[in-house]
């Protein structure tokens, strides 16, 4: 990563020159982790990630895939540039928080007052490295700013009706006698009474001081400040609150079965190819595989691109739309169900999904129908924007801040390779089992608790999103948890390395479990193996019994609500809970007591009789 040119000194006639590079990251963190807007520590500096209309992409590989794609209102993605030890270019990054403090004389104030020697981060008097500020300032519209030291430190201490500032020095000091904020000291030399940090993080810490939020933007090059009526809040630099990413995911899938491949070949030519008559497009073709020497019959290619339009993904920009990511989920569960046979000799395949070589009463008995093993699928994830304060949960409206002041026709994603095993439930059994009185109160439950978050958060609460929970979908959530706890103590995957997948509506009633990893982890068979119906069999049972039983139990199946906004009920990090990037709702909507009953009801579990056998 590389900081933009340092800025000439006054009364200098040096030339501006560029800073070495700061630090690195993966490519697969600039999606997940340190994406724009992100807050990176390297060594004692700290950088927030510039806008992607910054970053060089002339090395940076394209990304295809088409239905995402016009889903986000994109033409392609790109994987973030990659940089050497003496390249000035890739991602840039720019100084953040600008508030630093020196260890050695406590000197508390912009960066810039330090007068630090040229491409040094350190105190002009002591020579001591600065330390940039623990605490920042942001709102949940993904507006970001220093921590207002000045005002906190003053509040109380100004005659009413004074302005300005007191034209004192600023100090910050740690007593060590404990490690909470009451030990972090801030005083001025003005003469007030010192002031500790404890209090900052309160909701409404900020708000009784009169600071409202300025609207900056400071990952974006000159960008504008916004009007902005948030309050902003207190977080620590390094919380994971002050960067949410907003990641929207597809799997690779044959539109129409039989063509994988051809998508990626046809790749370089998708802009001509837009703006062609259909009647132009086989003499196009012909001259390109006569120039290029790549297979591109033109039925084929017709044919993928009538599938393309057809397929019920909406285009085109403000296509985002729930309506066009069930298109997506619909897409990749039918093509679940049908399989995708490995072709003779094919290896470049990116979707084999293959029904197992056996079968088992055992399973039907259990209620899962048509296991499909998918021996190799490809997934792109692609960051589309970005939250602060409030977590992007799926059906939650939140502030998707930009990742460019420029519209751009493109976004950073990721590629990663893997397996996985999809799962059936029987839906005419869901739908009995959903009947009941009991069970239909437990997710009413649930979904009413979830229903208030989703209002709570939302611009306008009458035009709020409906929550997603229904006994159907609850049940296959927990499921999907259930199996991956047992596999990975099963079958040696650690279980942030899986992840779920849920398709869930009217006509779906299934899950996907897969790992999809960027190393080897994504293909060496092993959760393939686990969905061989003897062996699938064995382990959902075991994956039952051990959910019919927690070390926080009674508390734990008796609790009348739990998570984040107490949309769980039976379920904690004990029993059904998962790593956050195992899961698609950030462990919310979960309950065990759908699966296996509770000692006083066990009529309301779904595999009740499964496991009586």
């Amino acid at each position: 990563m590389t900081p933009p040119p340092a800025r000439r000194r006054r009364g200098s006639s040096a030339p501006e020159r560029s800073y070495p590079r700061r630090g690195s990251v993966r490519r697969a963190q600039m999606i997940t982790t340190y994406g724009v807007g992100s807050l990176i520590a390297v060594e004692n500096e700290s950088f927030i990630v510039a806008g992607t209309d910054s970053w060089n992409i002339e090395e940076a590989p394209v990304i295809q895939e088409p239905r995402l794609a016009r889903v986000l209102g994109v033409r392609s993605f790109r994987l973030p540039p990659a940089s050497d030890d003496t390249s000035k270019d890739g991602v840039r990054v720019r100084r953040f928080p600008l508030w630093h403090s020196c260890p050695s004389c406590g000197s508390l104030q912009h960066v810039r007052g330090f007068n630090s020697p040229p491409g040094k981060n350190e105190c002009g008097d002591c020579q001591e490295d600065l330390v940039p500020s623990r605490f920042v300032m942001a709102c949940a519209h993904g507006h970001i700013d220093d921590f207002p030291y000045w005002r906190w430190a003053h509040r109380g201490n100004r005659e009413e009706g004074a302005t300005g500032h007191c034209g004192g020095e600023m100090r910050l000091r740690t007593s060590g006698r404990t490690a909470s904020l009451r030990s972090i000291v801030i005083s001025c030399t003005c003469g007030i009474p010192e002031v500790s940090m404890e209090g900052a993080f309160r909701r409404t810490a900020l708000a009784g001081l009169a600071v409202r939020c300025a609207g900056k933007r400071p990952w974006l090059k000159e960008a504008p400040t916004e009007f902005c009526s948030e309050q902003p809040r207190t977080l620590q630099r390094g919380s994971s609150a002050a960067w949410l990413p907003i990641v929207k995911s597809a799997l690779s899938i044959p539109v129409p079965p039989g063509n994988d491949g051809l998508a990626d070949r046809l790749a370089p030519y998708r802009d001509d190819l837009r703006s062609l008559d259909r009647s132009e497009i086989p003499l196009y073709l012909k001259i390109q595989t006569m120039r290029d020497g790549v297979e591109l019959p033109a039925d084929a290619v017709l044919a993928l691109l009538d599938a393309e339009q057809n397929d019920g993904v909406e285009g085109g920009q403000g296509a985002d739309s729930e309506e066009a990511y069930r298109a997506l989920r619909n897409q990749e569960y039918a093509h679940l169900r049908s399989g995708n046979t490995e072709g003779e000799g094919n290896q470049q395949e990116q979707f084999v999904c293959e029904p197992p070589a056996t079968q088992s009463a055992d399973l039907a008995h259990l209620g899962l129908t048509g296991p499909m093993l998918v021996k190799r699928l490809r997934e792109v994830r692609a960051l589309k924007a970005f939250s602060r304060v409030e977590a992007p949960d799926t059906n939650a409206e939140v502030h998707e801040a930009r990742l460019s002041l420029a519209d751009l026709d493109w976004l950073p994603a990721m590629e990663v390779q893997g397996e996985g095993v999809f799962l059936r439930v029987d839906a005419e059994r869901i739908d009995s089992w959903a009947r009941n009185t009991a069970v239909a109160a437990r997710v009413e439950r649930m979904r009413s608790n979830h229903q208030r978050q989703l209002r709570e958060r939302a611009s306008d609460p009458a035009a709020a999103p409906e929550s997603p929970a229904t006994p159907r979908f609850v049940l296959l959530h927990t499921l999907a948890h259930a199996l991956i706890n047992e596999w990975s103590l099963d079958g040696g995957y650690p279980a942030a390395a899986l992840r779920e997948r849920l398709y869930s509506g009217e006509t779906m009633a299934g899950l996907l479990i897969y790992t999809a990893t960027s190393d080897s982890a994504g293909s060496l068979g092993g959760v393939v193996a686990q969905g061989e119906p003897e062996r699938l069999a064995t382990t959902l049972r075991s994956a039952l019994h051990r959910a019919g039983w927690c070390s926080a139990d009674p508390l734990c199946i008796e609790s009348e609500a739990g998570g984040a906004g107490s949309v769980n009920l039976g379920a904690c990090h004990a029993c059904v809970l998962l790593p956050e990037t195992s899961c698609e709702l950030n462990n919310g909507l979960l309950d065990r007591a759908l699966l296996v009953g509770t000692p006083e009801d066990p009529s309301i579990g779904f595999f009740r009789d499964a496991l009586a056998h």
